[in-house]
């Protein structure tokens, strides 16, 4: 018997290649590491925001001050959390408009918990808990009713925006002191990254393996894909969707406990529009609208990019009653480039298949 030698890689001539190292080493790894950037959805807000930032700080070097930039990420905190759960939503082609009165109902749900005595942190905690139940409350309209997303979420934004309106009189109610260790924390920072940003970071990690690597977020895309197709494999649809309902409203709650700890009080009007931003984030960072897929990193980088966008306008004195108007520009260009960025990516592909 002959012993069969597996073929070994053959090196160019004249160069000798290490044991169990390929002859294109290094370089064939940062190609292969830039084609992955290349292919992630998130691509075009990223150096969308990147350029922004740029132009803007070509004009005022102030705005590439660490601690100017720190400020804008804390400030895209709330509407990053929000957009990382309305990704999980439009992947499934979903919707969830109350994501916005979830929010400043769950700030206003842990500020009166504490001024009434109770632990700042179990307040915190009981109030995630309540962003949870408003998200299984949507939940339930849309499975046992039989509404459509939409609409079970636009009549449950003006129910618990009224609720929060109701509860605190139209005024806004103050959380626990300043001198509080859950406000030093929560509104403090870490080596100067505030404690905001650094929770967006945490949970936009969380959520990218929960999307990426689990069976939920693999039923999730599925169910996105095709619904129909889904459903006859055995995926249970309702289930999941109830599940990611709920994760919505729980991030909703984060975002205002965060709020309290930040700010320190809470406004019944806290959160306003914020359900359209969130889905503006989420779509311009890559998820589809048509469902199948999403992009959690896209959704927090969208959001710093609209942050970007209400720093940038405050540093060339912009009128205020032009900040929507320039905000809905720098969205469409936003989404343009990403639009532009798959087109040429496609192409790309379908290129190769062809050469195939």
């Amino acid at each position: 018997m002959h012993e069969t030698i597996p073929p070994q890689e053959s090196a160019p001539e004249g160069r000798s290649v290490p044991a169990g190292t390929s002859p294109r080493g290094g370089p064939g790894r940062a190609r292969t590491a830039g084609r992955v950037l290349v292919r992630q959805d998130y691509l075009g807000v990223l150096v969308a925001t990147v350029v922004l930032v740029l132009v803007i700080g070509a004009f005022d070097t102030r705005f590439f001050q660490f601690g100017q930039l720190m400020n804008i990420l804390s400030q895209s905190s709330y509407i990053g959390i929000l957009a990382c759960g309305m990704a999980f939503l439009l992947a499934m082609r979903e919707l969830d408009l109350s994501v916005g009165s979830v929010y400043a109902l769950t700030a206003l749900t842990c500020a009166l918990l504490a001024d009434q005595g109770l632990n700042p942190w179990v307040s915190g905690l009981l109030a995630i808990g309540v962003g949870g139940l408003l998200g299984l409350f949507n939940a339930v309209l849309i499975q046992f009713f039989g509404l459509p997303s939409i609409v079970a979420t636009l009549a449950t934004l003006a129910m618990y925006r009224g609720l929060a309106l109701a509860l605190s009189n139209g005024t806004q109610v103050l959380g626990p002191p300043i001198d509080d260790p859950f406000s030093t924390i929560l509104g403090g920072s870490v080596w100067g990254v505030p404690t905001t940003g650094i929770v967006l970071i945490v949970v936009c990690a969380v959520l990218t393996v929960v999307l990426r690597s689990t069976p939920f977020g693999y039923r999730v895309r599925s169910i996105g894909s095709n619904p129909e197709a889904a459903q006859f494999s055995g995926i249970p649809v309702a289930r999941v969707r109830m599940q990611a309902m709920v994760l919505s409203g729980a991030l909703g709650g984060l975002a205002g406990v965060l709020t309290i700890g930040y700010f320190g009080s809470s406004d019944p009007n806290l959160g306003t529009g914020y359900e359209l931003l969130a889905i503006a984030a989420a779509v311009i960072g890559g998820t589809s609208l048509r469902g199948g897929k999403a992009s959690v990193v896209g959704a927090a980088l969208g959001s710093i990019l609209l942050g970007v966008v209400a720093s940038g306008l405050a540093y060339f004195n912009v009128p205020i009653n032009w900040n929507q108007f320039a905000t809905g520009a720098v969205i469409l260009a936003a989404v343009s480039l990403d639009s532009a960025v798959r087109r040429r990516r496609q192409g790309a592909r379908a290129g190769n298949g062809v050469r195939l």
